[in-house]
């Protein structure tokens, strides 16, 4: 029997737990709970944080998605904190490596092989500037995805996203792009398309009807969750709804789990389920 699709498996959870959330796990030194800074190094703080707001949070949500910025700035003991992590994670919450890869076919190959092998994450969020071979290697193993970057939530999104290419905005040409050569691929591709623009993820959705779409921006970034879920949230195209800070920092002192709970649980029912 073949392997199930990242998409139907994705599909399969969020029906079972009745979720689109996904809680990113970006754990700031400078805000974690003081009993755990003052009890733990650096490390194994990250590590308890991290193990707290997944046991809170897991039956709220679809995904965890780390930022793998917070982790290298750990220095060496980064990538032990990362496996770590991703050992807590239960087996009916997918793992999405938030490490915005974009190099060469080769490197990107070796980058894929970290990612999905070395760290047995289920996605990765990939930029796409150098082209189809920096896209690739991370669409060629069955049961992952690759979230390309299309229309992000960041302001500087304007600069090169929204630039008019053949009539169009440039992030259309790479959501077309995506889907095509996801339609040739063992792996799914999928888009980050930020919260913040409405009109793009309408845009887009109407575009790629059928792909995954990443959403950050929800909460401390300004993105609306019912705007969000009314324009690309469709019994086809599925969407993972991302949110960090909302949920991570909900309280900082010795309840900060179970707040984070309850913000998780909360934005959860926001959001709601496709129609």
């Amino acid at each position: 029997m073949a392997s199930r699709t990242f998409s139907e498996r994705l599909r399969a959870i969020q029906q079972a737990k009745q979720t689109v959330l996904c809680v990113g796990l970006d754990p700031d030194p400078a805000r974690l709970p003081l009993h755990l800074a003052q009890t733990h190094t650096l490390p194994e703080a990250v590590v308890a944080f991290n193990t707290a707001i997944i046991d809170a949070t897991a039956g709220h949500a679809c995904a965890f998605k780390l930022n793998f910025a917070f982790y290298e700035a750990l220095g060496r003991s980064g990538w032990d904190v990362l496996d770590a992590t991703i050992r807590q994670i239960p087996e009916d919450v997918l793992v999405i490596a938030d490490a915005k890869r974009g190099d060469i076919g080769n490197s990107a190959r070796f980058y894929a092989e970290a990612i999905f092998t070395g760290l047995r994450c289920d996605a990765c969020t990939v930029a796409p500037y150098m082209g189809r071979d920096a896209v690739e290697p991370f669409l060629r193993i069955e049961g992952k995805a690759a979230f390309v970057l299309a229309r992000t939530s960041n302001p500087g999104a304007r600069d090169f996203q929204e630039r008019l290419c053949d009539g169009e905005p440039l992030y259309r040409h790479v959501a077309r792009q995506v889907a095509a050569w996801a339609s040739e691929a063992p792996g799914d591709g999928g888009l980050v398309v930020g919260a913040t623009s409405p009109e793009a993820l309408r845009a887009l959705r109407v575009l790629c009807p059928t792909l995954p779409f990443l959403i950050p921006g929800v909460g401390a970034q300004g993105g609306d969750p019912q705007q969000v879920m009314a324009a690309a949230a469709t019994a086809d195209g599925p969407v993972l709804v991302n949110s960090s800070r909302q949920i991570l920092y909900a309280a900082s002192g010795d309840d900060f789990a179970k707040a984070a709970r309850e913000a998780a649980d909360r934005l959860r029912r926001q959001l709601g389920m496709p129609g």
